[in-house]
């Protein structure tokens, strides 16, 4: 039977490709979940538009995120925290520390698009990427300061 993804669909496909699947599995599955449609002249002229539409709404995406990655780039966050010994935290400066720290300077930013491989430990600059868009990935500049 041949479907229309609606989403992307790993061992499938992307939304919006034509597939050819097993007639139980489009129809147990793929179909009640929403997952896929049956490929009908009418539902693929239906898709076409959706995409299209959803092409736009990526690439404004895009562009939001390109235009944060600038600010973003001339930003350099600062992070207090209590030293100890030969530089040592105490603690540690998690994603959510720098989130803080943006949110001070007007930006907003989910924890969850910062990539730190692991928690900062000691004072000094650090350069943290982060994932604003599945194509534009930014780097922030962060000093970590003794109080």
């Amino acid at each position: 039977m041949k479907v229309i993804l609606r989403e992307d669909i790993p061992s499938l496909g992307k939304m919006g490709d034509l597939v050819e699947v097993a007639d139980g599995y489009a129809r147990n599955y793929l179909i009640p979940q929403k997952k896929a449609i049956p490929a009908t002249h009418k539902n693929i002229k239906a898709i076409e538009e959706e995409r299209k539409m959803l092409l736009r709404k990526r690439e404004r995406e895009k562009h939001r995120a390109e235009a944060l990655a600038a600010k973003l780039a001339t930003i350099t966050c600062e992070i207090l925290k209590q030293v100890g010994e030969e530089g040592k935290i105490f603690g540690s400066v998690t994603s959510m520390d720098i989130v803080k720290a943006l949110e001070e300077k007007g930006i907003t930013l989910d924890k969850k698009k910062i990539l730190l491989e692991e928690p900062i430990k000691r004072i000094g600059e650090y350069e943290i990427p982060i994932k604003l868009h599945s194509e534009v990935q930014a780097f922030l500049k962060i000093k970590v300061v003794g109080a």
